[in-house]
């Protein structure tokens, strides 16, 4: 690893990590890489990387606004003094960079414009989060009910003027970039950072438990809103046999809930089977870019994975959990998002919306338009990484 690495990246979160390591993977540079969440996994495999600062792995899971039971749980695990450390960090990493890249919300702009100022280096602004879409149909009674994420929503005043003094800010979606620019923030969007990071489908699927059948994604995702999900969309499949229900699993097995009177067959390290009775649910880790492929309907509590789905055409049925991720909230600020390419129920309901969504073409029609259209293309990763190379050619050419 050489001495003086060339970028510093921060990021805040698990899909933001997701980015910036498939970023710093196209951009081939050494990196000092500070994650402001979690310990940084998916840095793991990218050469020439240094993670630098504490990690700092919350309960919940980088939500602390999410409610106010995560912001005290997240205060008592040592949010405060942690950060305080982790922007002492920023600081010494950035004395020898050339560029400042930041990955995540306004509290990762504010460490970055911080580290990036004391550098005299440009600042580059990935914010994969907000979209202007979560305005819509949102009304004053609904910005209301979500002021503890007014953030989460729209750009803050102050995040909108640290963009402007970023070198380059690129979002989402073409709308919010439109929302930007009519806020004098020259905000640009080159495609879309959530289907970057779609994983190739890379393992073949259990052929003879799909039998033909069409296959429902079940996405409980990273966060652990899975130890409610998981067991009601289990109990869901059970209910629909003509169809080949796979779980996308993130998870060790150990940490695989089931509900009362199920049990879990594990055949290896990729490959589990939950069953009761006559029920076969199918579990699989490490295939969720071969599920997303082959679904013909999601059902998920994910942020990321419920994006890429409807992103792929797939229609996404999703419910509120107790929380960290997917709560009330954020799953109403993600329908927003995506339109009809997510239908939001109870988890009472949910084989009677996995029915409905099957018996209507015209339905599935609109929301495969929706998931696309707002989700948009890959390809946004590419031009960041070649407007780096850019930047960087003359302070450290190759």
């Amino acid at each position: 690893m050489p001495a003086s690495p060339q970028l510093l990246l921060l990021s805040n979160g698990a899909a933001e990590d997701l980015i910036g390591a498939r970023l710093l993977s196209l951009t081939g540079r050494p990196a000092s890489v500070l994650p402001l969440v979690g310990a940084g996994r998916a840095y793991r495999s990218v050469p020439d990387t240094r993670l630098v600062g504490p990690p700092l792995e919350l309960p919940s899971g980088g939500f602390p606004f999410g409610s106010g039971a995560n912001l005290r749980s997240d205060v008592q695990a040592g949010l405060i003094s942690a950060s305080l450390r982790q922007w002492a960090a920023a600081f010494r990493a950035a004395r020898t960079v050339a560029a400042v890249v930041v990955v995540g919300d306004a509290y990762a702009l504010g460490i970055g414009w911080a580290a990036a100022a004391r550098a005299g280096a440009p600042l580059i602004h990935l914010q994969p989060l907000l979209s202007a879409h979560y305005t819509e149909r949102l009304g004053l009674r609904g910005a209301l009910s979500e002021l503890n994420a007014l953030g989460a929503n729209i750009p803050m005043p102050y995040e909108l003027s640290l963009a402007r003094r970023a070198h380059s800010v690129f979002v989402r979606d073409h709308t919010t970039a439109d929302y930007y620019a009519a806020r004098g923030v020259a905000a640009r969007w080159v495609g879309s950072f959530a289907m970057d990071v779609l994983p190739a489908a890379g393992c073949a699927l259990p052929e003879a438990y799909l039998a033909g059948r069409p296959v429902l994604a079940l996405l409980p995702g990273s966060r652990a809103d899975h130890r409610g999900s998981l067991p009601l969309m289990l109990e869901a499949a059970a209910r629909l046999p003509d169809l080949a229900a796979l779980v996308a699993w993130p998870h060790d097995w150990q940490a695989v809930t089931l509900p009362h009177g199920w049990t879990l067959d594990v055949h290896d390290e990729h490959e589990a089977t939950a069953g009761h009775g006559g029920a076969q649910v199918r579990l699989l880790r490490g295939a969720f870019g071969a599920i997303a492929r082959r679904a013909d309907l999601a059902i998920g509590t994910s942020g990321t994975a419920n994006e890429q789905l409807a992103g792929l055409g797939v229609p996404v049925i999703g419910f509120a959990t107790a929380g960290p991720q997917y709560t009330a909230g954020f799953a109403r600020r993600q329908a927003r998002l995506l339109g009809q390419a997510l239908t939001l129920t109870e988890p009472r309901k949910l084989v009677e919306a996995v029915q409905a969504l099957r018996s209507d073409g015209a339905r599935r029609a609109r929301a495969a338009h929706d998931g696309i259209s707002r989700i948009g293309p890959a390809g946004a990763l590419g031009v960041v990484a070649g407007e780096l190379q850019t930047l960087l050619g003359a302070a450290y050419p190759l």
